[in-house]
């Protein structure tokens, strides 16, 4: 892959929350969210990341963004390592990396109105006067399908796929190449979920923005993505095409997830065979030894329990930790 065609690298990323106990707050161990993955996103490209809840997905996104500073590892952007940024030479380049929130009731401040929540970035990074960041939100209000009226009024008065555009309006005022979508669906009715997937999509083409695009929901995860990448327990298990990661699964947990999506064709669905993953996930506080899927897979072996699996290129393009995939 050529250097100059890759916007995000990440190396080895490992992301440890401490547990404390005791009135001095001594460390007694940690919760492992991530713990060393590997990957790369394409300019102008959409990475899926899925997998369960809980599994460090999104850590893995805030991580990259730095608003959870990494335990260890590295994060390329634009070719320059963000682990190593502080201060003013970070806020500089956070210009180009944005975040939509998973909860739009919960990322939009209830006491600014719409105007002041897309202006904020705007006036925060000193790159417009008031009467430019006055056109600039009403320009963006329009770009997300929303009425550039509706800047005076206040979040709470919005339905939840009109907050999540504001949102979005909010990721896109400093002219980002690079956004974090953490979940911006799951919490949205079914009906809205598509309208903002397909926003999300338009804005793509119109501004050529890369995407990491975390959710649970596999069916639109391939709609949207064009290669996706599967995470249990902090480690990142698969990556591949979309099309060969969903026809060609070779991880057992993945060939697990994907079997659990329904298909429209009732004659193929009663003669589907589902892998039922019995057992509970480990704690990330104390994962299993060698592959941390090994408790729950249904090919599990001797060797899964030695040694940590190489997340290793099987195919070109195709990515897979596991021992027993040749």
């Amino acid at each position: 892959m050529a250097e100059n065609n890759v916007l995000v690298r990440v190396d080895n990323l490992v992301k440890h929350f401490p547990i404390t106990k005791g009135l001095l707050q001594k460390q007694v161990g940690a919760v492992r969210a991530v713990d060393g993955i590997s990957f790369e996103v394409k300019r102008g490209e959409t990475l899926g990341l899925v997998g369960e809840s809980g599994c460090g997905k999104s850590t893995t996104g805030r991580a990259i963004l730095q608003l959870y500073r990494p335990t260890s590892g590295n994060v390329h952007f634009d070719g320059e390592d963000l682990t190593q940024l502080k201060g003013e030479d970070l806020r500089m380049k956070r210009r180009k990396m944005q975040m939509i929130f998973q909860d739009p009731y919960a990322s939009l401040n209830p006491r600014m109105t719409v105007g002041e929540i897309i202006r904020e970035p705007l006036l925060v990074h000193n790159v417009a006067t008031q009467a430019e960041a006055d056109e600039r939100v009403k320009q963006l209000l329009e770009v997300v399908k929303l009425n550039p009226a509706f800047s005076t009024r206040y979040p709470h008065e919005f339905s939840g796929g009109q907050r999540q555009r504001v949102g979005i309006a909010r990721a896109l005022a400093l002219q980002p190449s690079f956004i974090v979508c953490d979940e911006p669906i799951s919490a949205l009715d079914v009906s809205i979920q598509a309208q903002v997937v397909n926003l999300l999509e338009d804005l793509q083409n119109q501004f050529n923005l890369t995407y990491l695009f975390i959710a649970h929901d596999l069916s639109m995860v391939r709609h949207i993505s064009d290669r996706v990448a599967v995470m249990y327990l902090g480690v990142m298990v698969e990556l591949a095409d979309r099309n060969e990661l969903y026809t060609n699964p070779l991880h057992p947990y993945a060939h697990a997830l994907l079997s659990a999506v329904p298909v429209p064709d009732p004659k193929v669905e009663t003669t589907r065979k589902r892998t039922i993953l019995v057992g509970d996930v480990p704690s990330p506080a104390n994962p299993s030894s060698g592959c941390r899927f090994r408790t729950r897979c249904p090919i599990a072996q001797s060797i899964c329990a030695e040694s940590r699996p190489e997340f290793r290129e099987v195919k070109p393009g195709h990515f897979v930790a596991c021992h027993l995939v040749s």
